[in-house]
């Protein structure tokens, strides 16, 4: 897949950027950072968008949507990648920063619940053993405390750390409450981290997007999921697009300064992204949106440039 030699991002922790000067010099600069799940997305986008376009420089970042937001409601950074929705809090700090912007959905993903590949007790989890493996004071420990027939050793467990909107979304949908969670375990807003912490470890057990897992699914084993109704489901393009993988399917957002669109190159960079986020949101592993999705996506940017 072309992803995995554009800039190394399976090993980055630093962000990486796309600079192509063409005949002249840089004209402008756009800053990207916020979720390492949709940072695959962007970072081919920038990618892409740089072998075809002039003199633009964009920067894409991962430090987790928490951090990302952060930064977009001081107006450091022109676009937020967000695996979640943005919050109230959040929206109070944009307000009052009289910062303006566009919500556009780019892809979906469904959370992968992964073990190691030489757990061979394990096929799948109902989301109520998930909900009491990773609840504040849970008295699981051992995977014969999940089920009395599966080994008396501890669970070291690798998950998204609380800057992370992964973090967010799996706490609310899994245990009923955002950030809601255990803290003895494993915490990383760089997703690779958490990749290799399974890949080591016999005991183990985590979740990171879908995406991670195929880039690395020789060496991880991607759980069932049962919501309650006694059927396991594993994350698919299908299976995610359809909403029959739950509760753990969720749209992948970006959030864009309204600054942005008063720039030629920033006009043109959005309207790529949107022209190409289907194709390349597969290419990287994700579930393309649905031609209606993508024409609405179109069409609140359209509306916008009217302005």
């Amino acid at each position: 897949m072309k992803i995995a030699v554009r800039c190394g991002w399976m090993l980055l922790l630093a962000p990486c950027f796309v600079l192509l000067t063409g005949c002249g010099a840089r004209t402008s600069d756009i800053k990207i950072d916020g979720s390492s799940t949709v940072y695959p997305i962007s970072q081919a986008v920038a990618e892409e968008f740089g072998i075809e376009h002039g003199a633009v420089r964009i920067t894409v970042g991962q430090t987790g949507t928490s951090g990302g937001m952060e930064q977009f409601c001081a107006g450091e950074i022109d676009i937020c990648n967000a695996s979640r929705p943005i919050d109230e809090t959040e929206i109070k700090k944009c307000a009052d920063a009289k910062i303006e912007y566009l919500e556009l959905p780019v892809a979906y993903d469904g959370l992968s619940v992964v073990v190691n590949p030489a757990n061979d007790w394990c096929d799948s989890l109902t989301v109520e053993q998930l909900k009491e493996l990773w609840r504040p004071g849970s008295a699981i420990n051992t995977w014969k405390d999940l089920d009395p027939e599966w080994p008396a050793e501890k669970i070291k467990l690798y998950g998204a750390d609380a800057d992370s909107g992964t973090f967010d979304y799996f706490t609310e949908a899994i245990v009923g409450k955002k950030r809601e969670c255990r803290d003895d375990y494993m915490p990383s807003s760089n997703d690779n981290t958490l990749v290799t912490g399974v890949k080591e470890d016999k005991y183990s057990l985590g979740y990171f997007g879908l995406s991670y897992y195929e880039q690395n699914k020789d060496s991880l084993k991607l759980l069932g999921i049962d919501p309650g109704d006694g059927t396991a489901v594993q994350p698919t393009l299908e299976t995610v697009r359809s909403g029959a993988y739950k509760p753990l399917s969720r749209p992948l957002l970006i959030y864009v300064n309204n600054r942005v669109l008063g720039t030629p190159a920033g006009v043109e960079f959005i309207t790529y992204y949107l022209d190409n986020a289907q194709k390349l949101s597969e290419e990287v592993d994700y579930v393309p949106l649905t031609d209606d999705e993508l024409a609405k996506a179109k069409e609140t940017l359209g509306a916008a440039l009217k302005k």
